[in-house]
């Protein structure tokens, strides 16, 4: 068989020759060939045409339609080669390959759906799916991935989980991003959302039910296993992780925290909002001011049963479940919260000024073994963290000018009292006194220094502070050396155990006096 473009050749050969035998040999073919191409195009035929030959395995076409048919398209070739070959089928298996993939396409041709162009209405549809998001410390997330159908304007949010309380948190966070509630809210099979399927109609949640009812809003359920039907959704799925899980294509670093993935959720619903969208040719962000004069108010207050039971939060931020105490953000004191149990995990929920929210969540304890997360609470301040105590507070004038010079005062305040020094007001007014006659910041390192050195007897400050200042210069300075060593020698031990020599008689003259 003559590929087309030898085809065309022979024909231009024969062309310009104008003979069967001569455009042959121009063409490096057949005059036959030559002729049969020529009268096809003479025909009306096009001479490009594939005719078909018999082949052996035509007498075996039926049996695999049949079983291609069968198995719905899903029968591999191989299988098909074993059978034909019982049958007697003496070809090669690449034939049987060729053959069922032909008969594949053409049953896949037949049963190809037919779509409609889906010509949406501002203010009716929002689509929402979603997709699984980066690990972070070795734990799985999830992205809730949420498309409005006419503006093209997506909500991305991360999340632990995909339970029921949190799809309630993330439908009430995206309504408010929008600034209205949509007609319809389409969304995929979940259990969450459907929980039986009854002559092909979704058996739906009540829950799910009541939280479209408080919102004025109906949920509806897309076809199973037809990803077309919710396209929007399924393309942001697809469009946010690529851009926010790690992978070897985008070159992203892995999430140390969770609030960094948020972050980058934050950053790209920015992005991809603000930039043109390539079907309307304008911003989503720029749209969706048109779109919100369609949708409806949203209510005040967000569907809050589905989070689970309220908590008060104590005074040392710690709510209390069965009799244990977890610890909450500090910024939530003599609030209300809402905690339920997931799995061996208790969420804490909050409603803020962007809907309702995970604070906190903790793994679940017993009695008398409070969890508590430090990050919940502010960070101490440097003396606090360096003295591992209470912070000192003026409650007087001279305390308020002792500490006023510095932290080297604080640090030498917990310090003295905390080695039992006597004296400490008068040592403190002292410190004081001398800050007026030296700069303030000099004495306040004396202090300082005094507190690591644990230096608190009287005047130890005031030599510090001269010390520091370089006015012991003058004293004698004695370094080892190579010629001159500290360490005390062994002269004084020479004579030990050495009786000492008697002392000599005095010298006469002959008269008898002493010399």
């Amino acid at each position: 068989m003559k590929r087309n473009e030898e085809i065309m050749e022979i024909l231009e050969a024969f062309d310009l020759t104008g003979g069967y035998r001569a455009a042959a040999e121009l063409a490096g073919c057949d005059h036959h060939t030559v002729a049969r191409y020529v009268a096809l195009r003479e025909t009306g035929q096009p001479p490009v045409a594939r005719e078909h030959r018999a082949r052996p395995i035509d007498d075996y076409l039926d049996k695999i339609e049949e079983l291609v048919v069968r198995s719905d398209g899903r029968v591999r070739a191989d299988v098909v080669h074993e059978r034909i070959a019982a049958m007697g089928f003496t070809g090669g298996e690449r034939t049987t390959r060729r053959t069922v993939a032909e008969v594949k396409a053409r049953l896949r041709a037949g049963q190809r759906p037919v779509f409609r162009p889906w010509v949406v209405e501002p203010g009716l549809w929002l689509q929402w799916d979603w997709g699984e998001g980066p690990r972070v410390n070795g734990r799985r997330t999830n992205l809730w991935c949420a498309w409005l159908a006419w503006s093209r304007f997506r909500v991305v949010l991360a999340v632990w989980d995909r339970t029921l309380p949190t799809i309630t948190a993330c439908m009430d966070t995206t309504l408010r991003c929008l600034g209205g509630v949509p007609t319809y809210a389409l969304t995929d099979n979940e259990r969450t959302v459907s929980v039986d399927h009854v002559a092909g109609i979704a058996v739906r949640h009540p829950e799910i039910v009541a939280v479209g009812r408080h919102y004025g809003m109906t949920i509806r359920i897309c076809v199973p296993a037809d990803p077309q039907s919710k396209g929007g959704s399924e393309a942001t799925v697809r469009i946010a992780k690529a851009d926010l899980v790690p992978t070897a294509a985008n070159l992203l670093e892995d999430y140390r925290t969770f609030s960094q993935l948020e972050t980058a959720c934050r950053e790209f619903c920015e992005q991809v909002n603000a930039r043109p969208h390539r079907e309307t040719r304008r911003a989503p962000a720029e749209m969706l001011a048109e779109e919100r004069t369609r949708l409806h108010p949203l209510p005040t207050q967000p569907f809050t049963v589905a989070f689970g039971t309220t908590r008060r939060v104590n005074w040392d931020s710690t709510v209390s479940v069965d009799g244990v105490r977890y610890s909450v953000p500090h910024q939530l004191v003599d609030t209300r919260v809402w905690v339920r149990f997931h799995g061996d995990d208790l969420v804490i929920t909050a409603v803020g000024e962007n809907g309702p929210g995970e604070v906190a969540r903790h793994a679940r304890s017993t009695p008398r073994t409070p969890s508590i997360q430090p990050d919940h609470y502010p960070p101490p301040t440097a003396a606090a963290s360096a003295a591992g105590e209470r912070v000192p507070r003026a409650s007087s004038a001279a305390e308020v000018e002792f500490l006023a010079l510095g932290p080297g005062a604080a640090s030498w305040l917990v310090e003295a009292a905390g080695s039992g020094a006597r004296g400490v007001r008068r040592k403190m007014a002292e410190a004081v006194a001398l800050a007026k006659l030296h700069p303030p910041g000099e004495v306040d390192r004396a202090l300082g220094t005094a507190a690591v050195a644990g230096r608190f007897a009287e005047n130890d400050v005031l030599r510090i502070l001269a010390h520091q200042a370089g006015r012991d210069i003058g004293k004698p300075i004695i370094r080892a050396s190579e010629t001159h060593s500290l360490q005390p020698g062994t002269a004084a031990w020479s004579g030990f155990g050495v009786t000492p020599a008697a002392p000599p008689e005095p010298d006469h003259d002959p008269a008898g006096e002493p010399t």
